[in-house]
């Protein structure tokens, strides 16, 4: 592979840069403010939207989708750079470009296995940044990292399917714009292991739908990415025609919006990274303590080329990963995307720490991006299955070469 970034990618990031620089980094404090202000963690403050239209106004809209039908037609090897960039700032960056999880999940799910009509009805809103969405596959009564072990029904009755259970780690159901749900659920709980489930759209305003609670993420409300909620189907009745794909490949389905997922939270965490060794740097040479900058000590030094080493290294292995997604295919990518997602989430969280413990007290406050940067960064390592499951996993496939 070619370690330049070709013409275009050079362009949108330096278009990028300009806008972090120019908009996302000083409606930081901004977003703090109004969401203070609206007493609502999960409220949508009004700099969300301004920076949006801005963001499109420059063409930087929609950068994640490979089909040019859709996004920006752009590789995952050309994205990479670009979502690393809004890393530095996850909680406002992703969203303004349209970019944000799990909308760009359920917009990729939608563009490939949705009909026209669910494309025309929910794809275009979601496309133009209208509305949100929330993916519902995680349940608090059965351990969700084995997907096969969901309860939720969806059972067919005449013209329709009656969805029974309850989700939580519902991402992006408590946007006030969240107006449909991506439901995982068991049509045929005897059929083989990996086809009795199946995913239907079910929009928010349908009886029986109810929302029971927020979920915070080590206190926090992550609310630019939608939230997490918790939520109850009882008795929920839809259209047929809202079932996506056929009955018994959710599971298919699942996996094939999980592998660009991985990715592209990695390559964010790469940009959080880089934050964390930016601010750790500008401490060092600003802070004095027994008589000399932070820089100066031993200490500091051996936190700050280690980041490096270990930026380095995990963005060399997501970059590998991207190309092998752009020239062999998800599946031929599985062990990277596996190893990136292992690697990835921990290097980041790493680095935090050591910019957390060189602010002292004031990285654990709300006065540096830090403490937030860290718990999204832990989070990780537990979104999109859990660092054992991908060992695990990764290392059976390992020894089959061997066996």
């Amino acid at each position: 592979m070619d370690f330049a970034y070709d013409a275009r990618t050079v362009e949108l990031r330096d278009r990028l840069g300009a806008f972090l620089a120019e908009c996302v980094y000083p409606a930081e404090p901004v977003h703090a403010e109004q969401v203070a202000a609206a007493g609502d963690p999960w409220a949508r403050p009004p700099v969300l939207d301004e920076l949006k239209a801005e963001a499109r106004s420059r063409g930087l809209w929609n950068l994640f989708l490979p089909d040019p039908r859709y996004g920006a037609g752009l590789t995952n090897l050309q994205y990479a750079p670009l979502a690393e960039l809004t890393g530095r700032s996850p909680h406002l960056a992703p969203e303004a470009l349209n970019c944000a999880a799990p909308d760009t999940g359920n917009m990729e799910l939608l563009a490939e296995f949705g009909s026209a009509a669910q494309r025309d009805r929910w794809l275009k809103p979601l496309l133009a940044g209208e509305i949100r969405s929330a993916f519902c596959m995680t349940e608090p009564d059965v351990a969700s990292s084995d997907a096969t072990n969901i309860a939720t029904r969806i059972t067919r009755d005449g013209d329709s399917y009656v969805i029974d259970g309850r989700k939580w780690w519902s991402s992006g159901a408590m946007d006030p714009r969240c107006e449909i749900f991506i439901v995982m659920g068991k049509t045929d709980p005897d059929a083989e292991r990996h086809r009795q489930q199946s995913m239907i759209l079910v929009p928010r305003d349908t009886p029986g739908v109810t929302v029971r609670r927020g979920l915070t993420v080590f206190g926090y409300s992550d609310a630019p990415h939608g939230g997490h909620a918790e939520i109850e189907f009882t008795g929920v009745r839809v259209p047929a025609e809202n079932l996506v794909g056929t009955e018994g490949s959710g599971f298919a389905i699942a996996q094939a919006r999980l592998g660009p997922g991985r990715i592209h939270h990695c390559m964010r965490l790469i940009g959080m990274a880089e934050r964390a060794l930016e601010l750790l740097c500008r401490r060092a040479l600003d802070r004095v303590a027994f008589g000399r900058p932070l820089a100066e000590q031993g200490v500091v030094r051996e936190w700050i080329a280690e980041s490096r080493v270990r930026i380095e290294q995990a963005r060399l292995l997501v970059l590998k990963t991207a190309w092998l997604m752009d020239t062999v295919g998800n599946k031929g990518a599985h062990t990277e995307i596996q190893a990136i997602k292992i690697a990835t989430p921990a290097m980041a969280e790493w680095v935090i720490d050591k910019a957390i413990q060189g602010y002292g007290g004031a990285g654990v406050s709300q006065d540096t991006p830090l403490a937030a940067l860290w718990a999204q960064a832990r989070t990780l390592r537990l979104a999109d299955g859990p660092d054992e499951v991908h060992r695990s996993s990764l290392a059976k496939r390992e020894l089959r070469r061997w066996s």
